[in-house]
């Protein structure tokens, strides 16, 4: 039909010149374009219905409403929902026994106090014992046998106060004084924790705990020029375990006095009852002044050689004063000393220094285990595995005879401490 058309139309115009031939052939594929776009719209067939079937022609496949998984134009994913994870049953609850009618309900506490004891064994030349162990040792408190729960050996760093007399009362004294804590202080050791006090009418601190040898001896250095003529050692005394009573541990008190106590407030029944109430304290005393001591004796002048503070003193004075530093080392654990030479201080330093750094430290459960704050008396033996008396004998196969030393006693607690 479009040839048809096409010839008509040309034989009439076959003259027409070459120019206007592009514009009938424009006009003709127009026209042609028009005639086939209508057929084509109703040759295509229509869309099938949204959610009815797929490309295939197939009804297409709903996603189930209890599966959980997610739809779309490829189809459901069936996703089974997962079991909600049951908890294990609770652990059933502890059985409570029957509460037995008209019983009241109440709780037991039991305080079991422990007791420390430090004992020190020597030979007679102040030698130390080892080799000793927890059989060789029985406790008697008040008379009553104890059952020894720890027992070991100590050798350990030290702290201690070294407590000085140094008044105004002979140039004797304080030259000894000075010597015996110099001499002390050579003996210490580097793990050592030490403080220096000196008292006349009152105690002083010169230097509080250190491990710092040369902050001892600079506070020696400052005692030059004395003060006071007065040597209040009661009260140097109580003051030194008062502030030590705060430390916990072993303590020791290194107490280089005359023992002469001339104005203090105290009395010795009331320094008595505090070394008594104060624990794990050991006091070892240093006698100074025998030298003078013994040439007043044969001159006739004891009367002043302790200074003008202690006028008409006697020997008898002297005697007291050495019992007394007695008491204060037995009472404790330790040992004085009362050296006759300016040379001996070195070595019952030395001595000390083995006694305090070599202990057999034992405690106990006490039989008595009240708390009615009452002194109870220690006594502590040495021997055998069958009870008997420990013999102990040097290399030459001698007996040795062997010192003891523990503290006399120890004050039980309160019940409202």
């Amino acid at each position: 039909m479009v040839t048809e058309i096409f010839a008509k139309w040309l034989l009439p115009n076959r003259r027409l010149g070459f120019h206007n031939l592009t514009r009938l052939m424009l006009a003709i594929s127009l026209t042609l374009l028009c005639a086939i776009s209508p057929a084509s719209a109703q040759d295509q067939p229509q869309a099938p219905a949204q959610g009815n079937t797929q490309d295939s022609g197939k009804p297409k496949q709903e996603a189930p409403q209890d599966t959980g998984g997610p739809s779309g134009d490829m189809g459901p994913y069936a996703i089974p929902k997962k079991a909600p994870e049951e908890a294990p049953p609770p652990p059933p609850p502890p059985a409570t026994p029957a509460k037995v009618e008209g019983m009241p309900d109440y709780s037991i506490k039991v305080n079991v106090p422990l007791v420390n004891v430090d004992v020190l064994v020597t030979s007679k030349t102040g030698q130390f014992v080892p080799g000793l162990k927890r059989e060789n040792f029985r406790i008697y408190e008040d008379g009553a046998p104890q059952t020894i729960s720890n027992f070991n050996i100590t050798k350990a760093p030290i702290t201690a106060v070294l407590l000085v007399e140094f008044a105004s009362t002979n140039y004797v004294f304080m030259s000894e004084a000075l010597r015996a804590s110099y001499a002390f202080a050579h003996t210490l050791q580097k793990e050592d924790w030490v403080a220096v006090a000196y008292y006349d009418m009152q105690p002083h601190i010169l230097v509080d705990f250190t491990q710092d040898k040369s902050a001892v001896y600079g506070a020696l250095n400052q005692l030059r020029v004395p003060g006071f003529s007065e040597t209040n050692e009661f009260d140097a005394l109580y003051d030194t375990l008062d502030r030590m009573d705060r430390i916990e541990g072993k303590k020791y008190v290194i107490l280089v006095s005359s023992g002469i106590d001339t104005f203090s407030k105290l009395t010795l029944d009331k320094i008595t009852k505090k070394i008594k109430d104060t624990k794990d304290v050991t006091i070892f005393p240093i006698s100074i002044g025998w030298y003078l001591r013994e040439m007043c004796e044969v001159q006739h002048c004891t009367g002043y050689s302790h200074g003008i503070a202690s006028p008409q003193l006697k020997s008898i004075d002297y005697l007291q004063a050495d019992n007394e530093m007695r008491t204060f080392a037995s009472m404790t654990g330790g040992r004085a000393y009362f050296p006759r030479f300016q040379a001996e201080f070195g070595e019952d330093f030395q001595e000390i220094g083995d006694d305090i750094r070599n202990e057999y430290s034992l405690a106990y459960h006490p039989t008595n285990t009240k708390l009615d704050g009452t002194y109870r008396k220690l006594k502590v033996q040495l021997v055998t595995a069958d009870g008997g008396p420990l013999k102990i004998k040097d290399q030459k196969g001698k007996d040795v005879k062997v010192e003891v030393v523990a503290r006399e006693g120890y004050t039980a607690k309160h019940s409202v401490d």
